[in-house]
């Protein structure tokens, strides 16, 4: 089958993701579909067989009761985008289409879901996770035994791409959310996957960027994950 693989527009390197998939494009396995605010419908909802959700602005405060003010907090908000990919993220969800969250997309299903942020993860940690220009910071992660993302990549721990200055708050985790990998320098939640998966397609969020890692090709932590998420979306439909 062809895969129709939704992908939700981000205004910051949203070519990353399409060529993240170039592969399987070229040959004939998957068909991209982009997912903007501004245009798209319900009906191409409907023509997707999977989802990703792309990175890109931080987080309306509104949407999860946050502080209005923090550091490093954007001039402005996305928020129609961000209501946009709560809908998408809904629509998977309620449809059992697997879903890809990727950086600012794993913190939207956490807020979807009822849970906070951590709005800004302080100078020192910054200098760990937030990217320097358009350079990603590199860090190393410890994965959760037993979870879904240490069955998709065969590792324990690794290294990762970051580019974030927020992240999930663990005391605060949405409903039916499992924190399966953490950042070994201040353990900040770095995946998030559903804990009773019963009855649930396939899904998978994660606080770096497989889509622009180095050698990704080669990466338990992009290429496992790609193809994991591809296998999902054939076993499903």
């Amino acid at each position: 089958m062809k895969i129709r693989l939704g992908i939700s527009f981000s205004s910051t390197n949203f070519q990353n993701y399409r060529k993240w998939f170039d592969p399987e494009v070229h040959a004939g396995k998957v068909e991209l579909l982009e997912l903007n605010a501004d245009s798209s419908t319900l009906s191409d909802f409907e023509s997707c067989d999977a989802f990703v959700l792309s990175g890109g602005c931080d987080i309306d405060t509104e949407l999860y009761q946050g502080e209005v003010n923090y550091p490093h907090k954007p001039e402005e908000f996305e928020t129609e985008r961000d209501h946009f990919e709560a809908s998408i993220y809904l629509f998977a969800k309620e449809h059992q289409k697997p879903l890809l969250g990727i950086c600012r997309g794993m913190q939207l299903v956490q807020i979807v879901e009822g849970g906070k942020l951590i709005q800004d993860l302080g100078e020192e940690t910054n200098l760990i996770h937030k990217k320097a220009g358009n350079t990603d910071r590199k860090h190393s992660i410890h994965i959760s035994d037993g979870s879904l993302l240490a069955s998709i990549s065969q590792q324990s721990s690794g290294e990762v791409n970051s580019a974030h200055h927020q992240a999930v708050d663990p005391t605060q985790l949405g409903k039916n959310l499992l924190i399966s990998a953490w950042s070994t320098d201040n353990h900040s939640p770095e995946a998030l996957e559903y804990q009773n998966k019963e009855n649930l397609a396939f899904m998978l969020c994660v606080q770096w960027h497989p889509e622009r890692m180095e050698e990704k090709e080669k990466s338990p932590f992009s290429e496992n994950i790609k193809q994991t998420f591809l296998a999902a979306i054939i076993h499903s439909s």
